[in-house]
């Protein structure tokens, strides 16, 4: 993009131009001086930047060109054409925005004299904006579209727009949608809905030239969020109710096992009660029982030896119940001995009483 302007002075021609960056730019410079006398010609030009700095940029005299006066200009800067034949143009190539300022094409031959004035503006395009979302894509909620370039010649202008990705779909903002005007690349969507979802761009436009980057919005339901929520909630739930279980099956294991180890110390109710064996009283004790008896006899009246001999009658004769109890009681090993036992015992009574009673006979007698 170019833009020239010209305006006739006193003091000659001016142009105003307008040029990208890292382009080429040629400023005009014209003169019918150098024909007749090429000697004594002298062409300059100088540079008046933006803070009144001045500076020569290329120059011809004594038959010699000079282009390399400037460590910034250096090798960038040349005259664009035949300057003896009247075009002393300057190209300079490429163009950087230290170059912008006010540029003065002075000619100069035997006394008469060609000024040129050009106005030089660089335009430097848009650098790629960025592309941010300021707040929460949720459905019922507002988003902040927000697109801004690091750099770039002012005025920016910025554009938000939706990208088309599926037929039907709508390039405009969503109906609910507000510029901020004291900030052109901000744009606030209100009260999302699901249709308010897509691919949007914003570019931002200068003189220089655009550029453009995207950003996704994905608008999401609020029940979905909850249900999200309530999943995570579940799935904790589930597992603390799951090592509950196992942990309490592992407990339960445990205990069994422990019931197992004490289960042969225990007395169970319903069990059958071990067997007792009954031992018979010797024969020791009954013949002092006898020998206790017949000594009382001896000293009792006349009624007490009867009842002695009844009493030592009835301990020689086993009761018959008793026995019986007794011996059912005795193991099967100890059968088959424990009845001759008895049989000595009854025996050894037996003798006893028979001893007794001939004392007992002659102790009435006596008395």
């Amino acid at each position: 993009a170019t833009q020239v302007t010209y305006y006739v002075g006193t003091l000659g021609t001016h142009t105003e131009i307008k040029r990208v960056a890292e382009e080429k730019v040629t400023l005009p410079c014209h003169h019918q001086l150098g024909l007749p006398e090429k000697d004594t010609l002298d062409i300059e030009w100088l540079l008046t930047d933006n803070e009144g700095n001045q500076k020569v940029v290329i120059t011809y005299s004594s038959r010699h060109v000079y282009n390399n006066l400037t460590e910034e200009q250096k090798g960038r800067v040349a005259f664009a054409s035949n300057f003896l034949a009247g075009d002393a143009s300057l190209q300079i190539e490429p163009l950087k925005p230290s170059d912008e300022g006010r540029y003065t094409c002075k000619v100069k031959n035997s006394g008469r004299y060609v000024w040129s004035h050009v106005i030089l503006k660089v335009l430097v395009r848009p650098s790629k904006p960025k592309c941010e979302l300021e707040g929460e894509p949720t459905e019922g909620s507002d988003l902040t579209l927000q697109c801004e370039s690091a750099s770039g010649t002012k005025p920016i202008v910025y554009y938000w727009q939706r990208i088309r990705e599926k037929e039907g779909e709508d390039e405009h903002l969503p109906p609910k949608s507000r510029i901020d005007y004291n900030n052109p690349g901000r744009v606030l969507l209100q009260n999302l809905t699901m249709a308010s979802s897509g691919l949007y761009q914003c570019t931002a436009g200068n003189e220089a030239g655009k550029e453009s980057c995207v950003v996704r919005v994905t608008v999401q339901y609020v029940q979905s969020i909850g249900m999200v929520a309530g999943a995570v909630t579940g799935i904790v739930a589930g597992a603390l109710l799951i090592f509950l279980l196992i942990w309490l099956l592992i407990r339960r294991k445990s205990k069994e096992r422990y019931e197992e180890e004490d289960r042969p110390n225990e007395i169970r109710e319903d069990a059958e009660a071990p067997r007792a064996r009954l031992v018979k009283p010797s024969s020791s004790s009954s013949g002092s029982r006898s020998s206790r008896s017949g000594s009382s006899s001896t000293r009792s009246t006349g009624n007490s030896a009867s009842r002695s001999q009844r009493t030592l009658s009835s301990e020689a004769a086993p009761q018959p119940g008793l026995a019986t109890q007794a011996y059912s009681l005795i193991g099967p090993e100890v059968r088959g001995s424990e009845p001759k036992k008895a049989h000595h015992t009854t025996l050894t009574k037996a003798e006893t009483t028979l001893s007794t009673m001939p004392s007992q006979s002659r102790a009435f007698q006596t008395v």
